[in-house]
């Protein structure tokens, strides 16, 4: 399953200053800024009808295409598959294997990693179960023997 970002997914970076009376008097009529305010007496100064914000426009950000550079990569029968050590598994790196999982989900790549701790300071989450939970393949400390047999017998 992809999920796209929707507008309101993504924070756009606020230009104006906060602090200055042009935006606090914007924001005292309901506006984001000073600039709208006039903006709208200027409007029903015309004798036009004010439609402030009343419509919203969709659009797609468009995708950044990047790679991903596995670190181990091993035999076994009928092709290989990568080895990934971890030791810190960041929030940007689980994203970036999800998006590999759901892209390529042909590939093999397994987790080895440091130890089983917390996705982050406070979470009841851990590797592991983040990994069962999203079907990744891991192990802890040193590459598993099935894992080396698995190499061997390719080999043969």
């Amino acid at each position: 399953m992809v999920t796209l970002l929707t507008p309101s997914m993504v924070m756009m970076p606020r230009i104006f200053n906060r602090k200055s009376a042009a935006f606090k008097r914007g924001l005292k009529h309901g506006y984001r800024s000073g600039l709208e305010e006039t903006i709208s007496k200027q409007i029903s100064g015309a004798g036009l009808k004010v439609e402030y914000e009343t419509e919203k426009v969709y659009y797609t950000i468009p995708q950044r295409s990047t790679h991903y550079t596995p670190d181990f990569k091993l035999p076994k029968k009928g092709g290989f598959w990568y080895l990934e050590a971890k030791g810190i598994w960041a929030v940007a790196d689980r994203a970036k294997h999800r998006l590999i999982q759901q892209q390529h989900p042909d590939l093999d790549i397994r987790f080895l990693f440091q130890r089983d701790q917390r996705l982050y300071k406070g979470s009841p989450t851990k590797y592991s179960q983040y990994c069962d939970k999203w079907g990744f393949v891991y192990a802890f400390r040193t590459i598993p023997d099935e894992w080396i047999q698995e190499c061997l017998d390719a080999q043969k």
